[in-house]
């Protein structure tokens, strides 16, 4: 027979306290929760922003801001102002007038502006003119008291129906249509020259200050040069350029010289007129 154990055997422990996941989740605390500018628990707590204030930095910054904007268009205004009108500022360069021809400073009466209607011939120096030549291509032309000494292209027409102008590369350089009369055959021939470019003057720049009686040489691919006398300097607007007086027929060997005159149009980047320079043949002699 097995004896029973004493009674308080085996020893009895007291209980385990339960672990601390056996009585749920625990929630931090938070000193702050529940306060003004904190969120619910487990989230970071967020600025609150002060108050706004309104002063008067803001304004006098406001006005300032203001003033300088005002300032930037009155001045754009003032240059777009001076750019359309810059005679009346005194910022007028070279390429706004053509100077014109004074007959009171002329030695004589007809170094004044030729004048007609568009179907009058053009007008003929004093001395007679000289027989026509077989046609050439003219290499050359030669003013000495302009001071020209220019070599010569050939042109055709553009796109609109226009002679070509010379390149403005060369601002030395005279253009002459190929599809009129050669320098010394019957007939107009006729030349072109800028009178200035973006650079500066260019050959035809002095122009309009030629006078009746001057000789103009036209040196040619066959080794003569012929000598024309100018008989009239013209000036007109290209709306009603003298196509006839120009281009027309004539018996006698002539030289038209072209270029541009009048008043310079910035808003078209051309001038208004055009000032043309008739020249009649009167010699010729070997180079």
């Amino acid at each position: 027979m097995t004896t029973p154990p004493p009674d308080g055997w085996p020893p009895r422990h007291p209980p385990r306290p339960a672990p601390p996941y056996a009585q749920g989740p625990v929630h931090p605390v938070y000193p702050h929760q529940g306060q003004p500018g904190y969120g619910p628990p487990y989230e970071q707590p967020y600025q609150q922003w002060p108050p706004e204030r309104f002063d008067g930095s803001r304004i006098l910054r406001s006005v300032l801001i203001l003033a300088g904007v005002a300032g930037v268009v009155t001045v754009v205004v003032g240059l777009l102002l001076m750019m359309a009108s810059p005679e009346q500022y005194g910022l007028a360069d070279q390429r706004t007038t053509l100077p014109p021809r004074n007959p009171a400073n002329a030695t004589a009466p007809a170094d004044s502006y030729f004048q007609g209607a568009p179907t009058e011939p053009p007008p003929l120096p004093s001395v007679p003119p000289a027989p026509a030549m077989q046609p050439s291509t003219p290499v050359r032309l030669v003013i000495k008291r302009l001071n020209i000494n220019a070599p010569i292209t050939s042109v055709g027409l553009d796109k609109q129906g226009a002679i070509e102008v010379p390149s403005a590369g060369d601002p030395n350089l005279v253009g002459w249509y190929r599809s009129g009369p050669t320098a010394g055959e019957a007939g107009p021939a006729i030349m072109l020259g800028h009178k200035d470019t973006r650079s500066g003057s260019a050959v035809f720049s002095r122009l309009g200050e030629i006078r009746n009686g001057d000789t103009i040489e036209v040196h040619r691919k066959d080794g003569i040069i012929a000598v024309f006398t100018v008989g009239g300097l013209e000036q007109a607007e290209k709306t009603v350029f003298p196509t006839q007086r120009v281009y027309g027929e004539s018996p006698n060997p002539q030289l038209h010289l072209i270029t541009c005159g009048g008043t310079y149009d910035r808003t078209t980047g051309h001038y208004t007129d055009n000032v043309i320079a008739y020249a009649t043949m009167t010699s010729t002699r070997r180079a």
